[in-house]
């Protein structure tokens, strides 16, 4: 299949990191801090290695095959028939990581927000949103996780340089951590954070230089992580580990803890939720733009659009399954670490076949000489 190759690196990289710095935002200092205490911010980069692993086996898995996604390249390595088990596996995983995103950003807004909406409509909403925005083609797609990148990024930064007048560094030591009896299971927790860079699976054939793939991932994944180590370090500098454990959104009350110099603003909360519906729109466009792209490639279809608004049904209702916040949370990080087989298991199987097997696309140089 013959791809319009407009998308540039730099979008690539604005790609993957709105799309990782998404819903997780407000859990992501409880997690941390059920691992290892103080030491929060060394297992948030722990979790961010671990997430680039299997970023860079898909990535290289792309440039191997710039010309295909992993639905299309997968039939290439082990057969049409693995290659389907594998792909259905990928658009499932993915359709419920939308669902389960919809439902944590309807459970925030009907709590700080909207307190008498109720949660079906903010979840449809938003599932709505993305199902429309879906109906773009991938240059559109594009255009729009660039267009949101320095609006994401700016107002977060702010605000956790604001709240670090109220931090304290003792809070942050033992660098390390006090215990690490669930310190394995936080760090494939937070990892789990990041598996929405898989879209660049989908983004690659579409590349104007393939092989400038690895230089984006690294950029997305250095300045998402990177996001998510300093929100960590702030918000256990400020609260201590100890009263982080009983904040259920712990970056929400950073940021209601945070003002402005002068008291322009003397909460920030409202300002950053409203940053956060916006990094919650493209973690959700991401996660359900490939599900319905790859699941028209699995079926042979030339436009994708038709599965927008057929899929909408099904992820809603899975959103609705989780019956209350905490098992929500429960749901979100058991499925997270299952899907860390999805998102770097299989990537890595693919790539050991291909590497054994010699099978690869069609080089650069020769597509750009045809």
């Amino acid at each position: 299949m013959k791809h319009a190759r407009q998308i540039t690196t730099v979008q690539v990289a604005a790609i993957l990191t709105s799309t990782i710095i998404g819903v997780g935002v407000l859990p992501i200092p409880l997690f941390a801090v059920r691992g290892a205490e103080s030491g929060a911010p060394l297992v948030t980069l722990l979790a961010g290695l671990l997430a680039f692993v299997g970023l860079f086996l898909i990535t290289r898995l792309g440039m191997r095959f710039p010309d295909q996604s992993i639905v299309e390249y997968g039939e290439v390595i082990i057969g049409k028939w693995l290659s389907w088990i594998g792909s259905a596996g990928i658009i499932g995983f993915f359709a419920i990581l939308t669902s389960l995103a919809a439902r944590e950003f309807g459970e925030v807004v009907i709590t700080s927000v909207l307190t008498q909406t109720p949660l079906e409509v903010t979840v449809i909403v938003m599932l709505a949103l993305a199902a429309i925005s879906t109906r773009n083609d991938i240059t559109t797609f594009a255009y729009i996780h660039l267009f949101y990148f320095p609006l994401l990024l700016g107002p977060a930064l702010l605000i956790v340089a604001l709240s670090l007048k109220n931090a304290d560094a003792v809070n942050l030591q033992p660098l390390w951590g006090n215990s690490h009896d669930g310190m394995a299971a936080s760090i494939l927790t937070i990892a789990a954070l990041f598996q929405g860079s898989f879209i660049i699976t989908t983004v690659i054939p579409s590349m104007r230089h393939p092989q400038g793939a690895m230089k984006a991932a690294v950029a997305g994944i250095v300045i998402s992580g990177g996001m998510y180590v300093i929100i960590v370090a702030a918000t256990v500098g400020v609260f201590g580990s100890e009263e982080t454990k009983n904040l259920l959104w712990p970056t929400l009350e950073l940021a209601k803890a945070t003002s402005l110099p002068a008291n322009v603003l003397e909460r920030l909360d409202a300002a950053f939720l409203a940053v956060w519906v916006t990094a919650v729109f493209t973690t959700l466009y991401s996660s359900y733009f490939l599900a319905v792209r790859e699941m028209s490639k699995l079926f042979r279809l030339r436009d994708h659009k038709l599965f927008s608004f057929f899929l909408l049904p099904v992820v809603f209702s899975m959103a609705m399954v989780p019956y209350n916040i905490l098992n929500m949370y429960e749901t979100i990080q058991n499925v997270g670490r299952i899907g860390l087989y999805v998102t770097i298991v299989y990537p890595g199987f693919l790539l050991l076949v291909a590497i054994l097997r010699k099978k690869r696309g069609e080089s650069s140089e020769r597509r750009s000489s045809g």
